[in-house]
C-alpha cells in the first residue's frame, strides 16, 4: 500500500514501467530520463527521492548523480517538496502550466 507521502506515485508515467529501465547506468539514464518527460507527479517524484535520499535510480528526471550534486549544493534545504512545488508554482506564473521546469534553477 502507498502511504500518504507516496500517493502521488499512482499518477507516474512509469507507474508500469519494468524497474530495470530506471535503475540503469551511463548513457541508458538518458532513456531513462526521457520516461520522466512531462509526467504529471514529475516534482513530487524528485521531491520524495530528495527528502528521502534515495541512492539509486532515475527519480524525477534526474539521476543519482544529478541529486547528489543537487544535495550538495543546497545542503539546508529541509523540505524539497515544498522548495520544489513553489518553484513549480512561480515557474508556472511566469511561463504557464505544462511546460518543462528547468530543475537545475533550483541548486
Amino acid at each position: 500500500m502507498v502511504g500518504d507521502d507516496q500517493a502521488w506515485s499512482e499518477g507516474a508515467v512509469c507507474r508500469d514501467a519494468d524497474p530495470d529501465e530506471l535503475f540503469v547506468e551511463g548513457a541508458a539514464q538518458n532513456r531513462a530520463k526521457a520516461i520522466c518527460t512531462g509526467c504529471p507527479v514529475r516534482t513530487e517524484c524528485l521531491a520524495y527521492a530528495l527528502d528521502h535520499r534515495i541512492e539509486h535510480g532515475t527519480w524525477g528526471g534526474m539521476t543519482e548523480r544529478e541529486r547528489r550534486s543537487l544535495l550538495r549544493r543546497r545542503p539546508l534545504v529541509r523540505s524539497w517538496r515544498g522548495l520544489l512545488e513553489s518553484a513549480r508554482s512561480e515557474h508556472e506564473q511566469l511561463s504557464g502550466p505544462g511546460e518543462d521546469l528547468p530543475w537545475t534553477a533550483v541548486g
